[in-house]
């Protein structure tokens, strides 16, 4: 009697009626796609997103985000990956080849410097740091040999702006391609394909490539690891998907639908903790233990013009920005001050629902003489809770360093 039983569970004969809509995306889970007829296991092409092959190259629900995430970003093409550093890591790997080299700024995202000192090396492949606030800087380290340059904005813990379009447009004269991590930016504060001035885009002014930490603010739980590459080019995004597939990149159906299940309060959560950050960066700058704020949307901070131009005087500016704090205070006591904090967190990462802050010696970071301050650095993430509340918990922090 239940001898045919296990078969029949598996293969039962059932299908569920079309037209269910609802407002999430089903969530599809697959390693095997069944396919009807050995003609269409032939004849699907899995690089068209026109049907299904293998869970790797894509499902429902992946297909859902990888177009969500792309017209977020302004952007034709998009690629999931497991991690914001593997989006940087699928770039540079599709991309670059024995004997070649790429730049980076000085103030570029640490792991992505780590690579380019490791692997990158290790294959060949060499590097070169540049200034970013100096255009001429990035000019006369452009060669022959190289073939890929990154441009962050800001920086992630000194938080510089840069001439993003002066940098693309050095770059575009001499035919190298250029990536932009725009993890900040989420897609909002500015479009990184179309790069123009007063808030206003100019078509194709932009970089190549835009890669993106969707642990960040799209999933906006501290929760979810994933990465994205969105391009125009659809040469480009070919070449890129290629090396994708090769590498066997892929992402979890359920973080998929959580990024998915946040990205409708997006645009909410990031005005949010924009608000918050700079007034609490404002408050800030009239505290007598701090030397600095470094926030690209406040005036006197290093690139707050180039900030200006290409947003405008009311864009957005995330929820992240780093104090300087006087030098009298040495390194002990600024980790004392964060660790007195009680409603900010000490943790990596940030556009998360709760505060983070992190301490860091910059000094040890940047090339010699980059960096005008003797003073320890902390970054702050502002996350959901209330305003005065974290206003409160800084002040009270702040007091310890007497």
């Amino acid at each position: 009697m239940t001898s045919r039983k296990a078969t029949e569970l598996i293969h039962h004969p059932y299908v569920p009626p079309p037209g269910f809509a609802a407002p999430q995306v089903g969530v599809y889970k697959a390693s095997t796609v069944i396919f009807p007829s050995v003609a269409a296991l032939r004849a699907r092409d899995w690089r068209t997103k026109s049907g299904y092959t293998y869970g790797l190259h894509g499902t429902p629900t992946t297909f859902q985000l990888e177009e969500r995430i792309a017209t977020l970003e302004g952007g034709k093409h998009c690629l999931l990956v497991p991690s914001g550093l593997a989006s940087i890591a699928c770039v540079n790997l599709a991309l670059l080849r024995a004997g070649d080299e790429v730049l980076l700024p000085d103030n570029v995202y640490g792991p992505s410097k780590a690579m380019a000192e490791g692997e990158l090396t290790h294959w060949g492949i060499t590097h070169q740091l540049y200034d970013p606030m100096d255009p001429g800087d990035l000019q006369r380290k452009l060669s022959d040999r190289t073939k890929l340059v990154w441009v962050e904005a800001p920086g992630s813990v000194t938080m510089e702006f840069p001439p993003l379009a002066h940098l693309v447009q050095l770059c575009r004269q001499r035919g190298i391609t250029t990536a932009l991590d725009n993890t900040w930016g989420a897609g909002l504060a500015f479009n990184g394909f179309d790069l123009g001035t007063g808030a206003r885009s100019t078509t194709g002014s932009g970089a190549d490539i835009v890669v993106h930490a969707l642990t960040k603010y799209p999933s906006g739980g501290g929760d979810v690891l994933m990465g994205s590459v969105v391009t125009r080019d659809d040469r480009l995004h070919e070449q890129i998907k290629l090396s994708h597939m090769r590498l066997g990149w892929g992402v979890g159906a359920n973080d998929v639908e959580a990024v998915l299940r946040s990205l409708p309060s997006l645009v909410a959560r990031y005005r949010a903790q924009d608000t918050s950050a700079r007034q609490l960066a404002g408050w800030l700058r009239g505290r007598p233990e701090v030397a600095q704020v470094l926030h690209p949307a406040l005036p006197g901070s290093p690139g707050h013009e180039h900030w200006q131009a290409l947003c405008g005087d009311d864009g957005l500016a995330a929820g992240l920005f780093s104090i300087v704090l006087h030098e009298r205070y040495p390194s002990a006591r600024v980790d004392a001050f964060c660790e007195a904090l009680a409603l900010f967190k000490l943790g990596y990462s940030w556009g998360g629902p709760v505060s983070l802050v992190v301490p860091y010696d910059v000094h040890a970071m940047r090339p010699a003489g980059r960096w005008p301050h003797r003073g320890m650095l902390v970054r702050l993430s502002i996350g959901l809770e209330e305003t005065d509340a974290l206003r409160a918990d800084l002040e009270q922090a702040l007091r310890t360093l007497g």
